[in-house]
């Protein structure tokens, strides 16, 4: 990277800055995440190797900088998880895994007090640029922390039956930035009720995107042999593709 960087380097690469680096570092993690939803050992292999490297990147341009470089990086999150895991590297104490994550946050708040770094508010911290269905998540496990929480997934799920009347109400008035609010505020009370059971909603969706392409693409196959491309085919005849693929997924006729 040092030579990418260097005057006989790259162009592309010298003239790169931590700020235009940034969406590649999201791209890359998501393509993480998509070789593990698909169970692709050697494409992880591979994008494992990519999100490594924009670490890489993003050290030698601060070393450029005059900043940290690539040790630095590395020497801080070793002594981190040395520092958070007591339990392994001094004490050796049994812990279950809910209570290594209680550790983990008494030392991270400690670590934050000592740098005179408290937050000013337990919201303090979750990254803007975080995924929303995974801020969300964040967001409502660090409040129920505090005690503002809903007692089951059941009063989850009242709350989202309010917040689809509300719905309905705002496409009843036609107000364009009401039905967004709404719809905002739906999709946030799903994640929050995906977290009471113990389910990521962003894997959940992942998941949701993957079986609908995975069955689209079967509709478009049982139309393709039937002769009608999908794009001519009517509503009913692409619902009765679909639901035949449903069917045939379930092992029913």
């Amino acid at each position: 990277m040092a030579r990418l960087r260097g005057p006989d380097g790259c162009p592309w690469d010298r003239e790169q800055s931590l700020k235009t680096l940034a969406r590649f570092v999201l791209e890359e993690a998501a393509e993480v995440v998509d070789a593990i939803d698909r169970e692709d050992a050697d494409g992880l292999r591979e994008e494992v190797g990519d999100l490594i490297f924009e670490g890489v990147f993003l050290s030698q341009v601060s070393q450029d900088d005059g900043g940290f470089d690539v040790t630095a990086a590395l020497e801080t999150v070793s002594a981190k998880l040395i520092r958070r895991h007591p339990h392994v590297f001094a004490t050796e104490d049994t812990l279950t895994p809910d209570e290594v994550l209680a550790q983990w946050d008494v030392i991270k708040a400690q670590e934050k007090a000592e740098r005179g770094a408290t937050p000013a508010s337990v919201l303090d911290g979750i990254p803007v640029a975080q995924p929303a269905l995974s801020r969300a998540r964040a967001i409502c496990s660090r409040v129920a922390k505090v005690g503002f929480d809903w007692p089951t997934p059941a009063a989850v799920l009242e709350k989202l039956d309010e917040e689809t009347r509300e719905v309905h109400e705002a496409i009843a008035s036609g107000d364009r930035d009401a039905i967004e609010d709404e719809i905002g505020d739906m999709l946030f009370v799903i994640a929050n009720l995906a977290r009471k059971l113990d389910v990521d909603a962003e894997s959940a969706l992942r998941r949701a995107n993957l079986k609908f392409s995975r069955r689209f693409g079967q509709v478009e196959a049982r139309l393709a042999q039937e002769g009608r491309p999908v794009g001519e085919a009517s509503l009913d005849e692409m619902e009765a593709a679909w639901q035949a693929t449903k069917r045939a997924e379930a092992g029913r006729p």
